[in-house]
């Protein structure tokens, strides 16, 4: 269906068709009309498929007529990462540039006082993430009362990064009379019994099973070693005709060192992660966009919702520990109906993860084939296949690989050697040390005994006194001196 069908206005559509989209996706199709009649919707699709658009497009027109007031937006986007809520921004400013829309930007890492300033004088869209939010709002600098639409965007990732507390704080805040969209490629539990709490009727808009991968993205694993998977991944980079790529590894250490790695063997590399600076980052992608870095090694805080639609190939450098992050890691190739490949190295501890991964997504990921590494350190394939299965019988419980010649070499060498040495050990020579006599202190002189007072037999009582009885008064006891 084309965007002239859905009901658009003249200047949204021509913003469109300037960026040269004449083709809505299925996610675009069906949500567009359901939220310019504004109703709540719940929007579920895989990444890639166009879910930003599908919810700035219609709010633009919905936003066309009216006017914001100071420190009041009159529209809340919530986004999980910095790159994201950027991303949205630079969509609400392509496709909004015929309508005179002022927009605000409350991210981590920039000046909270400039930000401000945009604030106090009244913004039409406020984009922020839900820290920057939070503060924002505890210190009364924001009123949220007269937000027409909230928008939550990538709600499983927030769900994943501890986010729902503080989405809860600000929701409460808002006014119980407005629109609320939420997007996600995922539905977990938790976010439905968000949806039922947050929203009213809301329209449910489903393109694809959840989690499911694009079909337009092929995928393979690799099996390895673990010492070997630098060398291997190598290796199938320069196998493979990249034009460029994403790598992800699970840990931001991993990220270094493999930048580092890559960069040690000419590759054009930069690495991209949450500690860094944001500045850092925006050139970061910003430099990889243009074409000006063929590699990115990252961390998963690249894997949703960046719009990098020429990626050709994507590389699990590790499994990801959660079996969904997958799916959106993969998804950074295959965009906007172009073909990509994904390729993750598997190791002998990674069959659970990926077990787990195949499950979920349906069917099983095939080896890579007539894949051959041209590095001295990798092992060769025939050696590779019985190191693999022996790795997987030591796992069953089962004996693993008889030791090499090596290591049989070693082992006699040291049972010879136990051979020759006598069985019984002689006994060492102790040195008489010379016996230091000690001096006596000379014996104090003991003191006289005290003589011994006499004892008092048994059973004699005392006499009692005449006509007192037992009971004399003081004055009697006294001694008398004559």
């Amino acid at each position: 269906m084309k965007f002239s069908d859905l009901g658009l206005s003249e200047k949204t559509l021509k913003a469109v068709q300037d960026i040269g989209y004449t083709e809505a996706t299925p996610i675009q199709e069906k949500a567009i009309p359901e939220i310019l009649k504004r109703n709540d919707v719940i929007g579920i699709a895989q990444t890639g498929t166009g879910k930003t658009a599908a919810f700035t497009l219609p709010m633009i027109d919905l936003l066309a007529n009216g006017r914001a007031k100071a420190l009041m937006p009159r529209t809340l986007i919530l986004s999980p990462t910095r790159e994201l809520a950027t991303q949205i921004a630079e969509c609400f400013q392509q496709y909004g540039k015929y309508q005179k829309l002022s927009m605000a930007l409350l991210i981590g890492g920039e000046s909270m006082v400039e930000q401000q300033k945009i604030l106090s004088r009244g913004v039409d869209v406020l984009i922020a993430t839900p820290g920057r939010m939070i503060d924002l709002c505890e210190r009364g600098r924001i009123l949220l009362r007269d937000v027409q639409v909230f928008v939550l965007d990538e709600a499983d990732r927030m769900l994943d990064m501890g986010f729902i507390p503080d989405i809860e704080k600000i929701a409460a805040k808002l006014p119980a009379m407005r629109q609320t969209l939420l997007f996600s490629a995922t539905m977990p539990p938790e976010i439905k019994a968000l949806a039922k709490k947050f929203m009213k009727f809301p329209v449910d808009v489903r393109v694809d099973p959840p989690a499911s991968p694009a079909v337009t993205v092929t995928q393979y694993i690799v099996k390895c070693r673990k010492d070997d998977k630098r060398p291997v991944l190598r290796a199938l980079v320069r196998s493979e005709n990249v034009h460029n790529a994403m790598i992800f590894c699970n840990r931001k250490t991993d990220v270094d060192i493999l930048f580092k790695s890559f960069t040690k063997h000419g590759f054009s590399v930069a690495a991209l992660h949450g500690d860094m600076a944001q500045g850092q980052r925006t050139d970061t992608l910003n430099a990889f966009r243009d074409g000006q870095v063929q590699l990115l090694v990252c961390s998963d805080v690249a894997a949703r919702g960046l719009d990098l639609p020429d990626v050709s190939h994507v590389f699990n450098f590790d499994v990801p520990f959660n079996s969904e992050d997958y799916i959106h890691r993969i998804g950074r190739t295959g965009r906007a109906r172009k073909s990509g490949r994904a390729f993750m190295l598997i190791t002998s501890a990674d069959f659970k993860s990926l077990a787990q991964i195949e499950k979920m997504i349906g069917r099983k990921i095939e080896e890579l084939p007539d894949f051959s590494p041209e590095s001295s350190s990798v092992l060769s394939e025939e050696l590779e296949k019985a190191e693999w299965k022996a790795a997987r019988r030591r796992r069953r419980g089962g004996r693993g690989e008889k030791p090499s010649a090596k290591r049989g070499e070693k082992q006699r060498e040291n049972t010879e050697r136990k051979a020759a040495k006598p069985t019984a050990a002689q006994p060492k020579k102790q040195e008489k040390r010379p016996v230091k006599q000690e001096t006596k202190a000379p014996a104090k002189a003991a003191k006289p005994a005290k003589p011994a007072e006499p004892v008092k037999p048994q059973g004699e009582k005392k006499k009692p006194h005449a006509a007192f009885g037992d009971r004399l008064p003081a004055f009697m006891m006294n001694e008398v001196k004559l």
